[in-house]
This record gives structure tokens, sequence and C-alpha cells, in this order.
């Protein structure tokens, strides 16, 4: 068993060796004509020599600022740093160039539907906001960077989102768009893209749960109601009860009270006819009871 192991580990130890050389030779010869295509190059420099008041329109370009361009001659990328920006010289015959734009780039990703984690359908959209960092990398690993990182984050949007409740979805976007966010840079990175932003702009709920939650919040809210009711029926009756105890202990705190009640009705403009009654006579019937 251990001379099997030792010799398994040996074997992968050697694949491992053998691929990073294989890779090492591929960047050993990455960006090498060979002798046919230097030949190339300089009969097309010949020929701009003796054309040469027509044909420096031909190899003289222009790059802005936001953008750089990755020069391919005879089909291989000639230096791994992309020219620009301002003024650079091609090769008319043998070189060509790809415009890239560095500048930030948004889109929306289009509204997803999809099952949570507790069997609800919700249909949501976002955007996203990313740009290219390595130009060459762009161009040479990946054949359309902006269409790739547009069906990706489709799928990254439905592929983290599934795994959320319903609840999660609604109270925790800023999370969401974090995790979204990462998964989208570390598989762009390959294809030098930079993730910036991912922002979750709506949620769609189905009619039938928005009617459902709407009538639970409304139940809610009318059970808090009716809470607070009480508390506070129960709060003026302990008050009442403490002011009846005040008022019979001292007797004439009911003739003041009375005085009050009756200055306030009529500071009102009413028709309230009032009709004074003796205190005594109401006292008369306390001491009754």
């Amino acid at each position: 068993m251990i001379s099997t192991t030792s010799s398994t580990t040996e074997m992968v130890t050697q694949g491992k060796l053998q691929i990073n050389s294989v890779d090492y030779v591929e960047d050993k010869t990455t960006g090498r004509l060979g002798c046919f295509g230097w030949l190339l190059v300089i009969l097309s420099l010949l020929l701009i020599t003796v054309t040469f008041p027509i044909t420096i329109f031909m190899c003289l370009k222009i790059v802005n600022e936001y953008e750089r361009a990755v020069i391919f001659r005879l089909g291989r990328i000639t230096d791994r740093k992309p020219k620009g920006p301002g003024l650079f010289f091609i090769v008319p015959c043998t070189d060509d160039f790809v415009k890239v734009d560095l500048r930030t780039v948004s889109f929306d990703i289009p509204p997803q539907e999809f099952l949570t984690r507790d069997s609800v359908t919700v249909s949501v959209d976002g955007v996203v906001y990313f740009r290219i960092y390595c130009p060459i990398s762009s161009v040479a690993n990946v054949s359309n960077a902006h269409l790739s990182t547009r069906l990706l984050a489709q799928t990254t949007l439905r592929n983290v989102l599934g795994t959320k409740n319903l609840s999660e979805l609604l109270s925790d976007r800023e999370g969401i768009s974090l995790s979204m966010q990462e998964a989208l840079d570390e598989a762009t990175h390959a294809w030098g893209m930079k993730v910036e932003r991912v922002e979750i702009k709506d949620v769609k709920l189905p009619i039938q749960l928005q009617r459902a939650m709407a009538a639970e919040a409304e139940a809610s809210r009318e059970a808090r109601a009716k809470i607070i009711a009480a508390e506070g029926e129960m709060k003026a009756s302990r008050a009442l009860k403490e002011a009846s105890l005040v008022i019979s202990e001292s007797p004439s705190a009911l003739q003041l009270r009375y005085l009050q009640t009756l200055n306030t009705i009529a500071a009102e403009k009413n028709s309230t006819i009032i009709f004074p009654l003796p205190i005594d006579i109401l006292q008369n019937f306390m001491q009754q009871k």
C-alpha cells in the first residue's frame, strides 16, 4: 500500500512538472514569429519604405485616453503591454489591432423568474457595473467579454437568489449584491474584467402573494391597534380610580371639579343648557350610600 501510494504521488508530481514545463514553453515562445514571419515583416517594411509618403498614413494609428490597442502580428500578440493612449505605429501588411475600451460599462440584467428556497416564484432584475483592467486578457481569453459577462450575470443572479428565502430576499439586498459581485469578479478575473458593483433593482411578487402579504400586514396592524387601545383603557381606568380616591378624601375637590366642568362648557359656543345643582344634595346621597 505504501509503495502504491508513493508511486501515485510521484506520477501526479511528474504530471504537474510536465504541465508546468509545457506552460513555460508556451509562455516563452509566445510572440515569436519564426524565420518566415520575420521575412514577411522585413518585406512589409521594405514596401513601406518604397511607398513612404503614401503608406505613412496607414502605419500611424491613434487611440483615445480611455482606450488601449492590442496589436497582433501575423496572428500573435507582439507585446504583453497594450499600446496607447495616443499615437502608435503598425505594419499594415502583417499587423492588426483591436481597440479596447477601459471605461466602466453598465448593463441591465433582464428580469429572471426563479423559485426561492421556500418555493415562492419571484421575478428579479438588477444592474451590473464592470470595466476591463487587462486589455490583452479580454481579447485573447474570451471571444466577447461584454456578452459573456452579461450571460454570466444572469446565471449568477438565478443561482445566488435560488438559495435565499423570500424574507431574506426582501430584507438583505445589500448582502445579496455583495455575494453576486464576489462571484462575478472571481469568474471574470481570467477575462481581464473587474466587476465594480452589482445592484438589485426590483423584486416582483405574484399578485396573489401580494394580496396575502397585504392582508397579513393589515391584520397585524389591527391586532397592534387593539392591544394599544386595551392598554390605554387599562391605564385610563387606573387613573380614574386614583382620581376618585383623591376626590373622596377632599369634599371641596368635587366642588372645584364641578366648577371647572361648568367653565369648560361655557367657553364653547353651543346650545347646552346648564341647571345648577347644589352640592349639598349630592352629599346627602353620598352619605346614605
